[in-house]
């Protein structure tokens, strides 16, 4: 069974920074992409970063040039550093990847969510 565990959500103000963590677990044979959603109140998931295994990442365009996600391929981790945070960047995160285990194929799973809360 897959498990994504993230980690490192919490309170901070404007300005500030944080870094998450999402730990995939489980019998994984691949993961070709794993990245970030977040989910405001009252708003629809939206993309924040995704890292393919070899190509560039992806961003959504209200992080760019803030949020930088990258991967330690061995450990099965994905991060986000958040730098220059604003309000707006309040949500629940999530963790999402795209991977094969040695029991199925393809297909995406969630972790369960941190929060983000940033105070003005």
């Amino acid at each position: 069974q897959v498990r994504l565990v993230e980690s490192g959500g919490g309170l901070v103000e404007a300005g500030g920074s944080l870094r998450l963590s999402c730990i995939a677990s489980g019998s994984i044979r691949q993961i070709t992409n794993m990245g970030w959603y977040r989910q405001a109140p009252g708003k629809e998931r939206e993309l924040v970063a995704t890292k393919p295994l070899t190509l560039d990442p992806t961003y959504g365009g209200s992080v760019l040039g803030r949020f930088t996600v990258s991967r330690d391929i061995a450990k099965n981790t994905v991060y986000l550093q958040m730098n220059r945070l604003k309000p707006e960047d309040t949500a629940v995160y999530y963790c999402r990847a795209f991977l094969s285990t040695y029991s199925a194929d393809f297909k995406t799973y969630w972790g369960q969510g941190t929060q983000v809360t940033v105070s003005s």
